[in-house]
């Protein structure tokens, strides 16, 4: 049975599919990027007058790398859907935005406004992640051939509802981890250079961790409860994936990483002049990216639906 199904796909057939697909990648690319510039263009003209150190790559190759990759996993998180249509036009979207732009800039909010961010132009960085997640999402899902479900589709498999006390252990058990990987990444990566404690008004030689925490805790005693709100938020983009996944445990939590760690992350190599610095910006590309690549796999592995019947 296996070679006969082998053989039901010719060479020519499966050229085909690929250059399809290579095809698809290749407009999505160049329409995320227009509407990656005009979200930019809701904030440009606010920004800082300083300029900002180039970044490791040349500009026109980082904007085509940030795009490439964040279209890459924009297709797989779609494509991983058991969903159609508006379900998952609009699920998606605002999963995106949330991942995305919202849990951010409400860190940009919290650390930078009154550094290189004014009022004005924090209420536009909210805008700036609406064509990407709004416009560019249902794009995508039409592109891919996802507006319809398959005239022969499988139901969907019954996934048995999580109980409330499941759910509050499960939230508590997911923001200790995200404290555990913020102050754990923050310090142990970002805060060893010395551009980012100067950056943030810390110059001079590193505190030993624990003195550090004990510093943090005493004199930014909103820091550690305010994480809990970016985590819900973490929380509730991530969950319209992993509930709508039609793909193993394994598989999903790799999407779900990956979702939440690329997108908001990789433009770090790009220049930026609300983090002037370049060593600044690669420091937290390292730092954020890891960590909210294993935060990802934690959340989809707690979160991760019981008792859903796979299709094979």
């Amino acid at each position: 049975m296996s070679a006969t199904t082998t053989m039901q796909v010719s060479p020519f057939q499966a050229i085909g599919k690929t250059v399809g697909w290579l095809l698809r990648f290749a407009v999505l690319v160049v329409i995320y990027f227009i509407l990656f510039a005009t979200g930019a263009g809701f904030v440009a003209p606010y920004l800082p007058a300083g300029a900002a150190e180039p970044g490791p790559v040349p500009q026109m190759t980082g904007l085509m790398i940030v795009c490439a990759a964040t279209v890459l996993v924009i297709m797989w998180m779609i494509h991983s859907s058991r969903w159609h249509g508006w379900k998952l036009i609009l699920s998606m979207s605002v999963a995106f935005y949330l991942v995305v732009t919202l849990v951010t800039q409400l860190e940009a909010w919290y650390f930078l406004l009154g550094i290189t961010i004014g009022p004005e132009l924090m209420s536009r960085l909210f805008l700036q992640g609406m064509p990407t997640a709004f416009i560019f999402i249902p794009i995508a899902v039409l592109v891919m051939g996802r507006v319809r479900a398959p005239s022969a589709g499988r139901e969907s498999p019954e996934i048995a509802p999580m109980q409330f006390k499941e759910w509050l252990w499960k939230l508590a058990l997911i923001y200790l981890a995200y404290l555990v990987l913020y102050y754990a990444a923050g310090y142990f990566i970002a805060w060893q250079n010395p551009d980012v404690r100067a950056f943030y008004g810390s110059p001079g030689d590193i505190r030993p961790f624990f003195q550090q925490m004990a510093y943090v805790f005493t004199t930014d005693p909103w820091l550690t409860p305010y994480q809990l709100l970016r985590t819900l938020i973490w929380v509730a983009g991530a969950y319209p994936i992993i509930r709508g996944s039609r793909l193993p445990l394994w598989q999903t939590a790799l999407i779900v990483g990956l979702v939440l760690s690329v997108p908001q992350n990789i433009g770090h190599i790009l220049p930026n002049s609300l983090i002037p610095l370049n060593s600044v910006r690669i420091s937290h590309l390292i730092e954020t990216a890891s960590s909210t690549f294993i935060f990802g796999l934690i959340v989809t592995w707690l979160l991760y639906p019981k008792y859903a019947v796979r299709n094979s």
